[in-house]
Protein backbone atom coordinates (compact mmCIF):
# COMPACT_ATOMS: atom_id res chain seq x y z
CA UNK A 1 0.00 0.00 0.00
CA UNK A 2 2.57 2.66 1.15
CA UNK A 3 4.65 2.21 -2.52
CA UNK A 4 1.70 2.18 -4.11
CA UNK A 5 1.89 5.57 -2.50
CA UNK A 6 4.91 6.43 -3.17
CA UNK A 7 4.81 5.92 -6.95
CA UNK A 8 1.41 7.61 -7.13
CA UNK A 9 3.52 10.55 -5.60
CA UNK A 10 6.29 10.03 -8.42
CA UNK A 11 3.34 10.31 -10.89
CA UNK A 12 2.35 13.46 -9.33
CA UNK A 13 5.45 15.19 -9.83
CA UNK A 14 5.52 13.86 -13.17
CA UNK A 15 2.66 15.73 -14.26
CA UNK A 16 4.20 19.13 -12.69
CA UNK A 17 6.71 18.30 -14.63
CA UNK A 18 5.03 17.82 -18.17
CA UNK A 19 3.08 21.35 -16.75
CA UNK A 20 6.73 23.52 -16.52
CA UNK A 21 7.82 21.62 -20.02
CA UNK A 22 4.71 23.07 -21.80
CA UNK A 23 5.02 26.90 -19.66
CA UNK A 24 8.82 27.41 -19.67
CA UNK A 25 9.04 28.14 -23.47
CA UNK A 26 6.53 30.68 -23.52
CA UNK A 27 7.33 32.35 -20.60
CA UNK A 28 11.25 31.81 -20.56
CA UNK A 29 13.82 33.53 -22.71
CA UNK A 30 15.29 32.03 -25.31
CA UNK A 31 19.19 31.68 -23.77
CA UNK A 32 17.09 30.55 -20.33
CA UNK A 33 15.65 27.55 -22.72
CA UNK A 34 19.17 26.66 -24.03
CA UNK A 35 20.66 26.79 -20.81
CA UNK A 36 18.19 24.41 -19.02
CA UNK A 37 19.17 21.74 -21.40
CA UNK A 38 22.97 21.66 -20.09
CA UNK A 39 21.27 21.65 -16.34
CA UNK A 40 18.42 18.62 -17.06
CA UNK A 41 21.65 16.73 -18.36
CA UNK A 42 23.27 17.55 -14.96
CA UNK A 43 20.23 17.21 -13.39
CA UNK A 44 19.72 13.47 -14.76
CA UNK A 45 23.37 13.04 -13.47
CA UNK A 46 22.40 13.99 -9.78
CA UNK A 47 18.95 11.17 -10.10
CA UNK A 48 21.27 8.42 -11.08
CA UNK A 49 23.34 8.77 -7.95
CA UNK A 50 20.50 9.38 -5.84
CA UNK A 51 19.27 6.03 -7.06
CA UNK A 52 22.65 4.06 -6.44
CA UNK A 53 23.42 5.78 -3.16
CA UNK A 54 19.76 6.93 -1.62
CA UNK A 55 18.50 3.54 -2.64
CA UNK A 56 21.21 1.27 -3.33
CA UNK A 57 23.58 2.47 -0.73
CA UNK A 58 26.64 2.84 -3.38
CA UNK A 59 28.14 6.19 -2.49
CA UNK A 60 30.02 6.41 -6.33
CA UNK A 61 32.52 9.50 -6.20
CA UNK A 62 33.01 8.81 -9.56
CA UNK A 63 29.62 9.07 -11.11
CA UNK A 64 30.85 11.67 -13.49
CA UNK A 65 33.40 8.67 -14.96
CA UNK A 66 30.09 7.62 -16.84
CA UNK A 67 28.17 11.03 -17.43
CA UNK A 68 31.27 11.86 -19.30
CA UNK A 69 31.91 8.42 -20.90
CA UNK A 70 28.01 9.12 -22.21
CA UNK A 71 28.97 12.68 -23.78
CA UNK A 72 32.07 11.64 -25.24
CA UNK A 73 30.30 8.58 -26.97
CA UNK A 74 27.26 10.32 -28.13
CA UNK A 75 29.55 13.15 -29.77
CA UNK A 76 31.50 10.41 -31.67
CA UNK A 77 28.64 8.50 -32.44
CA UNK A 78 27.22 10.91 -33.62
CA UNK A 79 29.75 12.45 -35.75
CA UNK A 80 30.77 9.36 -37.05
CA UNK A 81 27.24 7.98 -38.10
CA UNK A 82 25.74 11.00 -38.88
CA UNK A 83 22.55 10.44 -36.50
CA UNK A 84 22.08 11.27 -33.00
CA UNK A 85 19.37 8.70 -32.82
CA UNK A 86 22.07 5.89 -32.64
CA UNK A 87 24.12 7.79 -31.18
CA UNK A 88 21.98 8.70 -27.80
CA UNK A 89 21.75 4.76 -27.43
CA UNK A 90 25.48 3.96 -28.01
CA UNK A 91 26.37 6.37 -25.05
CA UNK A 92 24.04 4.59 -23.00
CA UNK A 93 25.24 1.64 -23.85
CA UNK A 94 28.77 2.41 -23.47
CA UNK A 95 28.15 3.82 -19.84
CA UNK A 96 26.36 1.19 -18.72
CA UNK A 97 28.64 -1.53 -19.95
CA UNK A 98 31.60 0.44 -18.29
CA UNK A 99 30.07 0.17 -14.82
CA UNK A 100 28.72 -3.33 -15.92
CA UNK A 101 32.69 -4.39 -16.14
CA UNK A 102 33.66 -2.13 -13.72
CA UNK A 103 31.33 -3.34 -11.16
CA UNK A 104 31.67 -6.83 -11.45
CA UNK A 105 35.54 -7.02 -9.89
CA UNK A 106 34.24 -4.19 -7.30
CA UNK A 107 31.62 -6.24 -6.23
CA UNK A 108 32.63 -10.07 -7.23
CA UNK A 109 36.01 -9.19 -5.51
CA UNK A 110 34.05 -8.02 -2.12
CA UNK A 111 35.70 -4.74 -2.20
CA UNK A 112 33.90 -2.80 0.37
CA UNK A 113 32.12 0.68 0.40
CA UNK A 114 34.99 2.90 1.34
CA UNK A 115 37.16 1.57 -1.43
CA UNK A 116 34.69 1.63 -4.10
CA UNK A 117 34.13 5.12 -3.38
CA UNK A 118 37.93 5.95 -4.04
CA UNK A 119 38.30 3.07 -6.77
CA UNK A 120 35.01 5.60 -8.69
CA UNK A 121 36.99 8.56 -8.03
CA UNK A 122 40.17 7.50 -9.32
CA UNK A 123 38.69 5.90 -12.51
CA UNK A 124 37.06 9.32 -13.23
CA UNK A 125 40.45 11.69 -12.86
CA UNK A 126 42.34 8.92 -14.68
CA UNK A 127 39.91 9.41 -17.52
CA UNK A 128 40.16 13.11 -16.87
CA UNK A 129 43.87 13.01 -17.24
CA UNK A 130 43.75 10.59 -20.27
CA UNK A 131 41.32 12.51 -22.45
CA UNK A 132 43.48 15.97 -21.73
CA UNK A 133 46.36 14.19 -23.81
CA UNK A 134 44.32 13.67 -26.56
CA UNK A 135 45.18 17.07 -28.78
CA UNK A 136 47.21 16.05 -31.34
CA UNK A 137 45.23 15.28 -34.91
CA UNK A 138 46.25 11.88 -34.69
CA UNK A 139 43.96 10.85 -31.48
CA UNK A 140 40.82 10.36 -32.93
CA UNK A 141 37.87 7.66 -33.18
CA UNK A 142 36.68 7.57 -37.26
CA UNK A 143 36.10 11.06 -38.45
CA UNK A 144 35.70 12.34 -34.41
CA UNK A 145 38.48 14.30 -32.90
CA UNK A 146 39.03 14.15 -29.35
CA UNK A 147 40.77 17.34 -29.30
CA UNK A 148 42.55 17.25 -25.48
CA UNK A 149 41.83 19.39 -23.44
CA UNK A 150 39.64 22.26 -26.43
CA UNK A 151 37.51 18.91 -26.55
CA UNK A 152 35.47 17.70 -29.06
CA UNK A 153 32.05 19.12 -30.99
CA UNK A 154 28.73 17.43 -29.99
CA UNK A 155 26.04 17.43 -32.93
CA UNK A 156 22.63 18.37 -31.91
CA UNK A 157 19.98 15.94 -31.70
CA UNK A 158 18.02 15.41 -35.16
CA UNK A 159 14.33 13.76 -36.10
CA UNK A 160 14.84 10.08 -35.46
CA UNK A 161 15.90 8.95 -39.78
CA UNK A 162 16.55 12.04 -41.27
CA UNK A 163 19.90 13.46 -40.17
CA UNK A 164 19.78 16.43 -42.14
CA UNK A 165 16.99 17.86 -39.90
CA UNK A 166 17.95 19.43 -36.53
CA UNK A 167 15.91 19.98 -33.71
CA UNK A 168 15.78 23.75 -32.50
CA UNK A 169 16.55 24.89 -29.19
CA UNK A 170 13.28 24.57 -28.06
CA UNK A 171 12.72 21.35 -29.34
CA UNK A 172 15.62 19.57 -27.48
CA UNK A 173 14.22 21.28 -24.45
CA UNK A 174 11.74 19.47 -25.05
CA UNK A 175 13.06 16.17 -25.58
CA UNK A 176 15.51 16.59 -22.87
CA UNK A 177 12.71 17.41 -20.37
CA UNK A 178 11.01 14.31 -21.69
CA UNK A 179 14.06 12.17 -20.96
CA UNK A 180 14.60 13.46 -17.35
CA UNK A 181 10.50 13.02 -16.54
CA UNK A 182 10.49 9.72 -17.94
CA UNK A 183 13.65 8.51 -15.72
CA UNK A 184 12.15 9.79 -12.76
CA UNK A 185 9.38 7.87 -13.68
CA UNK A 186 11.21 4.78 -14.53
CA UNK A 187 13.57 5.52 -11.08
CA UNK A 188 10.31 6.07 -9.17
CA UNK A 189 8.97 2.62 -10.45
CA UNK A 190 12.41 0.62 -9.96
CA UNK A 191 12.33 1.63 -6.23
CA UNK A 192 9.15 0.18 -5.67
CA UNK A 193 9.21 -3.07 -7.12
CA UNK A 194 10.87 -6.43 -5.55
CA UNK A 195 14.44 -5.55 -6.89
CA UNK A 196 14.43 -1.91 -5.55
CA UNK A 197 13.07 -3.40 -2.24
CA UNK A 198 16.06 -5.69 -1.90
CA UNK A 199 18.46 -3.16 -2.46
CA UNK A 200 16.64 -1.23 0.14
CA UNK A 201 17.43 -4.30 2.55
CA UNK A 202 20.81 -4.41 1.21
CA UNK A 203 21.45 -0.96 2.28
CA UNK A 204 20.20 -1.34 5.14
CA UNK A 205 21.76 -4.34 6.19
CA UNK A 206 23.92 -6.29 3.50
CA UNK A 207 24.55 -9.32 6.01
CA UNK A 208 21.17 -9.77 6.76
CA UNK A 209 19.71 -9.91 2.88
CA UNK A 210 22.50 -12.33 2.43
CA UNK A 211 21.27 -14.65 5.22
CA UNK A 212 18.06 -14.58 3.54
CA UNK A 213 19.32 -15.94 0.48
CA UNK A 214 20.07 -13.13 -1.69
CA UNK A 215 22.96 -12.73 -3.89
CA UNK A 216 23.64 -8.95 -2.95
CA UNK A 217 26.64 -9.18 -5.40
CA UNK A 218 23.87 -9.26 -8.27
CA UNK A 219 21.61 -6.54 -6.56
CA UNK A 220 24.41 -3.96 -6.72
CA UNK A 221 26.09 -4.10 -9.93
CA UNK A 222 22.79 -4.55 -11.47
CA UNK A 223 21.23 -0.75 -9.74
CA UNK A 224 25.19 -0.05 -9.80
CA UNK A 225 24.96 -0.53 -14.13
CA UNK A 226 21.37 1.18 -14.24
CA UNK A 227 22.78 4.30 -12.34
CA UNK A 228 25.76 4.75 -14.91
CA UNK A 229 23.34 4.28 -17.81
CA UNK A 230 20.82 7.20 -16.78
CA UNK A 231 24.05 9.17 -16.00
CA UNK A 232 25.18 8.10 -19.57
CA UNK A 233 22.51 9.91 -20.60
CA UNK A 234 23.05 12.60 -18.81
CA UNK A 235 26.03 13.21 -20.33
CA UNK A 236 24.28 12.96 -23.87
CA UNK A 237 22.06 16.27 -22.88
CA UNK A 238 24.66 18.02 -21.30
CA UNK A 239 26.54 17.62 -24.54
CA UNK A 240 24.15 18.61 -26.88
CA UNK A 241 23.11 21.54 -24.80
CA UNK A 242 26.37 23.05 -24.72
CA UNK A 243 27.45 21.58 -28.32
CA UNK A 244 30.59 20.41 -26.81
CA UNK A 245 32.13 18.21 -24.72
CA UNK A 246 35.64 18.57 -22.68
CA UNK A 247 37.51 16.43 -20.18
CA UNK A 248 36.34 18.89 -17.23
CA UNK A 249 32.82 16.34 -17.51
CA UNK A 250 35.41 13.93 -15.71
CA UNK A 251 37.05 16.53 -13.16
CA UNK A 252 37.31 16.50 -9.77
CA UNK A 253 35.01 19.66 -9.18
CA UNK A 254 32.39 17.85 -11.26
CA UNK A 255 32.01 14.86 -8.68
CA UNK A 256 32.02 17.07 -5.72
CA UNK A 257 29.02 18.88 -7.28
CA UNK A 258 27.00 16.01 -7.92
CA UNK A 259 27.33 14.53 -4.11
CA UNK A 260 26.39 17.91 -2.77
CA UNK A 261 23.20 18.33 -4.70
CA UNK A 262 22.36 14.25 -2.91
CA UNK A 263 23.39 15.90 -0.01
CA UNK A 264 21.36 18.96 0.01
CA UNK A 265 18.21 17.70 -2.02
CA UNK A 266 17.93 14.69 0.45
CA UNK A 267 19.25 11.03 0.01
CA UNK A 268 16.93 8.26 -0.36
CA UNK A 269 14.74 10.87 -2.33
CA UNK A 270 14.56 11.31 -6.41
CA UNK A 271 12.96 14.50 -6.67
CA UNK A 272 15.13 16.44 -4.04
CA UNK A 273 18.35 15.58 -6.37
CA UNK A 274 17.02 17.09 -9.04
CA UNK A 275 15.92 20.22 -7.29
CA UNK A 276 19.19 20.88 -5.69
CA UNK A 277 20.71 20.66 -9.54
CA UNK A 278 18.69 23.37 -10.92
CA UNK A 279 18.98 25.41 -7.47
CA UNK A 280 22.30 25.29 -7.34
CA UNK A 281 23.22 25.39 -10.84
CA UNK A 282 21.68 29.10 -10.89
CA UNK A 283 23.18 30.07 -7.44
CA UNK A 284 26.74 29.24 -8.83
CA UNK A 285 26.07 31.13 -11.92
CA UNK A 286 24.90 33.96 -10.01
CA UNK A 287 27.93 33.45 -7.34
CA UNK A 288 29.54 34.17 -10.61
CA UNK A 289 28.67 37.19 -11.37
CA UNK A 290 30.16 38.85 -8.79
CA UNK A 291 33.86 39.24 -7.88
CA UNK A 292 33.36 39.80 -3.99
CA UNK A 293 32.84 36.02 -3.05
CA UNK A 294 34.56 33.09 -4.14
CA UNK A 295 32.05 30.53 -5.67
CA UNK A 296 33.60 27.33 -4.16
CA UNK A 297 33.41 28.99 -0.70
CA UNK A 298 29.87 29.31 -0.55
CA UNK A 299 29.28 25.69 -1.84
CA UNK A 300 31.56 24.68 0.43
CA UNK A 301 29.82 26.40 3.44
CA UNK A 302 26.20 25.34 2.29
CA UNK A 303 27.42 21.70 2.17
CA UNK A 304 28.68 22.41 5.90
CA UNK A 305 25.54 23.76 6.52
CA UNK A 306 23.42 21.13 5.50
CA UNK A 307 25.11 18.35 6.52
CA UNK A 308 24.89 19.89 9.93
CA UNK A 309 21.93 21.87 10.42
CA UNK A 310 19.90 19.59 7.85
CA UNK A 311 21.69 15.86 7.88
CA UNK A 312 18.45 14.73 5.95
CA UNK A 313 18.25 17.03 3.20
CA UNK A 314 15.69 19.59 2.58
CA UNK A 315 12.94 17.83 0.96
CA UNK A 316 12.98 14.75 3.43
CA UNK A 317 13.18 17.19 6.27
CA UNK A 318 9.93 19.23 4.78
CA UNK A 319 8.09 15.51 4.04
CA UNK A 320 9.01 15.03 7.67
CA UNK A 321 7.50 18.39 9.17
CA UNK A 322 4.54 17.83 7.05
CA UNK A 323 4.07 14.29 8.06
CA UNK A 324 4.55 15.64 11.89
CA UNK A 325 1.65 18.45 11.76
CA UNK A 326 -0.87 15.95 9.48
CA UNK A 327 -0.14 13.43 13.03
CA UNK A 328 -0.58 16.57 15.32
CA UNK A 329 -4.03 17.82 13.29
CA UNK A 330 -5.23 14.36 13.77
CA UNK A 331 -4.35 13.66 17.13
CA UNK A 332 -6.11 17.20 18.26
CA UNK A 333 -9.40 16.32 16.13
CA UNK A 334 -9.53 12.52 18.03
CA UNK A 335 -9.33 14.44 21.04
CA UNK A 336 -12.02 16.81 20.44
CA UNK A 337 -13.82 14.14 18.96
CA UNK A 338 -13.63 12.21 22.34
CA UNK A 339 -14.36 15.45 24.58
CA UNK A 340 -17.76 15.39 22.55
CA UNK A 341 -18.71 11.93 22.95
CA UNK A 342 -17.74 12.17 26.67
CA UNK A 343 -20.94 13.19 28.72
CA UNK A 344 -20.61 16.07 30.87
CA UNK A 345 -20.80 15.23 34.75
CA UNK A 346 -24.24 17.64 35.21
CA UNK A 347 -25.80 15.56 32.94
CA UNK A 348 -24.57 12.48 34.36
CA UNK A 349 -25.77 13.64 37.60
CA UNK A 350 -29.25 14.65 37.02
CA UNK A 351 -30.33 11.38 34.95
CA UNK A 352 -29.14 9.85 37.98
CA UNK A 353 -31.70 11.61 40.15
Amino acid sequence: MRLARDFRGTLIVAALAVLFTLIAPVTLEFFTIITLTQVIGLAILGLSLALIWGFGGILCFGQTAFFGLGAYAYAIAATNIGGSTGAILIAVLVAAAFAAILGYFVFYGRVSDVYLAVITLTVSLILYSLIRRTSGPEYKIGDALLGGFNGTGAPPLNIPGDASAMLFPEHIFYVAMAALILVYILCGRVVTTHFGRVCVAIRENETRAELLAYDTRLYKLGIFTLGAAIAGLGGVFFAVGISRVTPDVFGLGQSALTIIWVIVGGRGTLIGPILATFALYYLTAALGTQQLLNTNLILGIILVIFVLAVPRGVIPTLTGWAATRRQRRALRARERRLRLRRPRGGEVAGEAE
